[in-house]
This record gives structure tokens, C-alpha cells and sequence, in this order.
């Protein structure tokens, strides 16, 4: 029997693992310039947290979520990360340490229809910062997003921006598209007609047609919005014309967990395709009380890290750093000198440079052609006349160059070649 990855996942390979580990680390970069501290939660925990958390209506707890089997708690792999990093902010205690700002990077699950950038197991990388209802906390979120993309070199992007309001305002939200829909409920699709009645906020993220033209219909404005929300929305977006942060205002805009409150945004790429979003995300002023903490203000988002990928390409952008091979490959012309040319290869390692030797005794030729495949910017050969005069071969493999260097003094040598 041939075994494959499960439908909905897929391998990580080569320079593929590279470019994760570079965007990886960029975020690390950004998160701590913004001073983010790192979190890891499990990538399971009690499925209760995500049905209390996301709403029971939502299509992640109705359709997605994988749930391990047990005759403990029911335990769901995470679908998203808010709900855990703020079961984890809460079990800690971090909210008698006042104001966090924590980041995470890693994999999520969900059971849904495996499509362009949308896969059963996904990769986030996402921010919470909890403590402040201030929408200048809003706007930072904003701007250490684009920060980021610009990072890592994405561009064409868009970030789209509204306010839902306060829990007060989502309900009259709720009541004025009840109102408005259900004058026109036989022209919405099957699924938005269920929706109409058990959430109703739902259709306003429908990819059907009809649906789209329906809501698109509806003229509410902010009307349902009260003053102190209408207030908050427009101070974030003076602090955003003040940071020229660029956005396209979208009074339908809306999230489908039901923590969201007040700010929500989406960042979009046409690269994409229909599928087209790179991330999202908003306040959450209720979530930490709801789970048992105090009532404190919180904003956060997630970035997917295969949609980006998928941009990056698209765009025919390369993200620096990204070369998977290593920068020195060792060659030897006879197998009697393998026992140096590992000490050449552990001593070019102890001074913090990649290296790698071939095991498979091929010959000179094929360990030449190997090196070159592997991507090594240099290659340190050894040879007779190397042996004897106590020295080794760097070849520049762009250049074709090629020096002989005293063993003492290879590892700085190969450093000023690189330039590192």
C-alpha cells in the first residue's frame, strides 16, 4: 500500500521549509521591535474554550473544528489561536501583571474543503495585545502589520476596515439585517437562509452570488453604531492618516467569531484568487471576562503563512535568506583524507558557518557536481598537494576563483569570502 498525507494536508520540503523559516523570523523581528513577547500553547485544548469563545453558530464549531477522540474532556485541535492564548493569559495570571502583548507562531487545524491556500493544517502567524481599549492600541496593531508585509516584501495588498460596534450595537446590527434581509430571505442561498435566524452576521461573509448582491443592496451606514463606538472608529482612522496607513473602509465588513466588538479589519490580495484573504482580525473587548478574567479591552490578528506564501510567488518576489543549501561544501580527492576533511568540516561549524561533506564516496567530479547542486557558495577542497603543505582549496563557485589558504587561517577566510 502507498501511504499520502492526509487529504487537506500537505509536506513541507526543501525551499519551501526555508522560505517558512525565513518568514518566521522576520515576524520575530517586527513582534520584538513592537515589543511582543513570544507564547506557545498546545495544539489541543478543551473543546468547550473554542465553542465558548467562537459562538456555536460560527462555522468553525458547526463545520471545522477536529475533535480528538476520549473519555476525558473533549479536546479539539486549535482552530485558531486568540481562544488559547487567552485561556493561557488567564491560567498564568497575566492580567494581574497589567498590559501584555504577546505573539505566536504555529500550526492550526481545521476540517474543512482543502482549496487554494486553505488546508486542513495551517500555519499562523498572529499578535494579541490585552489591557487597552484605546484605539491607538488599534492603529499599532495596524501599523506593525503592514510593517511586516513590507518586511517581507509583499505588495498589491489591502487592508479593509470597519466597526461593528459595541455588544449593544452588534444586536441592533443584528435586528436592522433581519429587518432588511427577510424582506428578501427567498433570494438568499440555503445556507444564508438558516443564517437569517441563527446568525444572521454570517451572511455578510457569503460568497454566493445572490447573497453578495443582496446585502450589497442594504443601506444602513453606521446608524446602528453609538456615539462613544462612532467615536472610537474615527480617532483610529485619524491616528492611520497620521501614520499613512492606506485602507478601504467596508460598512459590511464583519467577522464570523462571535468575540469580535468594535474594530475588525481584513487584509486582502489579489493573488489569491476568490480565497483572496491574507489575515484578519479586531477587537475582542468582552472575550477575557466572558472566560472568567476581568473586563479588559484586547486586539489581535493572524496571518496565514501558506496565503502569503502563495502571494510572495505570485508576485515573483524572493525573500532574502531563503537558500536551503549550505555556504562551504567540503571536498576530498581521496577517501584516505576523510578523516581530515571532517575535522575541516566540524572546525568551518564551530566558527558558525553551514558546511556539509558527501557520505557516499562518490568521486571528485560527482562531489564537485553535488556541491554546486547543493548551493554552497564555496567549496574547501583536499587534496595531495593540500596535504602536504598543511592548507586547503577555497573555490568561489560564482566565480570560478579559486586560492589556496594555511589552515590556520581558513574559517577567516571563508568568512571574508562570504562577507559575514
Amino acid at each position: 500500500m502507498n501511504y499520502k498525507a492526509p487529504r487537506g494536508t500537505s509536506d513541507i520540503l526543501g525551499p519551501e521549509v526555508e522560505l517558512q523559516l525565513a518568514l518566521s523570523q522576520k515576524a520575530r523581528e517586527i513582534f520584538k521591535l513592537f515589543a511582543y513577547k513570544e507564547i506557545v500553547t498546545p495544539i489541543f485544548e478543551d473543546s468547550r474554550l473554542f465553542v465558548r469563545s467562537l459562538g456555536d453558530t460560527s462555522d468553525i464549531v458547526t463545520k471545522q473544528m477536529l475533535n480528538l477522540e476520549g473519555k476525558d474532556n473533549p479536546l479539539t485541535l486549535r482552530p485558531e489561536g486568540t481562544a488559547c492564548v487567552i485561556r493561557a493569559y488567564l491560567e498564568h495570571n497575566l492580567d494581574k501583571e497589567g498590559f501584555q502583548k504577546l505573539f505566536y507562531i504555529g500550526p492550526m487545524f481545521r476540517g474543512e474543503r482543502p482549496q487554494k491556500g486553505r488546508l486542513r493544517q495551517f500555519n499562523h502567524i498572529g499578535a494579541e495585545a490585552i489591557g487597552s481599549a484605546s484605539p491607538a492600541l488599534d492603529a499599532e496593531v495596524l501599523i506593525l502589520v503592514t510593517r511586516l508585509l513590507k518586511v517581507i516584501g509583499l505588495d498589491d495588498y489591502t487592508i479593509n476596515l470597519n466597526s461593528v460596534g459595541c455588544q449593544k450595537d452588534k444586536e441592533k446590527l443584528k435586528a436592522l439585517l433581519r429587518n432588511k434581509l427577510g424582506e428578501k430571505n427567498s433570494g438568499l442561498c440555503s445556507d444564508c437562509q438558516v443564517r437569517l435566524n441563527k446568525n444572521v452576521l454570517r451572511i455578510l461573509d457569503c460568497k454566493n452570488d445572490a447573497c453578495k448582491k443582496i446585502v450589497g443592496s442594504i443601506d444602513f451606514h453606521n446608524s446602528f453604531r453609538c456615539p462613544d463606538c462612532e467615536k472610537h472608529f474615527e480617532d483610529l482612522k485619524k491616528f492611520l492618516a497620521g501614520q499613512r496607513i492606506t485602507y478601504k473602509e467596508l460598512p459590511f465588513l464583519v467577522r464570523g467569531l462571535d468575540y469580535y466588538t468594535g474594530t475588525v479589519f481584513e487584509i486582502t490580495h489579489p493573488g489569491l484568487g476568490s480565497q483572496d484573504a491574507l489575515g484578519a482580525g479586531g477587537r475582542y473587548d468582552n472575550l477575557v471576562k466572558e472566560l472568567g478574567g476581568p473586563e479588559v479591552g484586547a486586539i489581535g490578528f493572524a496571518l496565514g503563512v501558506e496565503r502569503l506564501i502563495i502571494a510572495l510567488k505570485g508576485q515573483q518576489e524572493d525573500i532574502k535568506d531563503t537558500k536551503a543549501g549550505p555556504d562551504v561544501f567540503v571536498v576530498i580527492t581521496k577517501e584516505e583524507f576523510f578523516d581530515l576533511g571532517l575535522s575541516i568540516l566540524t572546525q568551518i561549524r564551530d566558527s558558525g558557518i553551514s558546511c556539509e561533506i558527501d557520505y557516499t564516496s562518490r568521486s571528485l567530479k560527482a562531489q564537485m557536481r553535488l556541491a554546486n547542486n547543493s548551493g554552497a557558495r564555496l567549496v574547501a577542497m583536499i587534496g595531495d598537494d593540500e596535504v602536504r603543505g598543511n592548507s586547503v582549496s577555497l573555490k568561489d563557485m560564482q566565480t570560478g576563483s579559486q586560492e589556496a589558504c594555511s589552515m590556520a587561517n581558513m574559517t577567516i577566510r571563508i568568512k571574508e569570502l562570504l562577507k559575514i
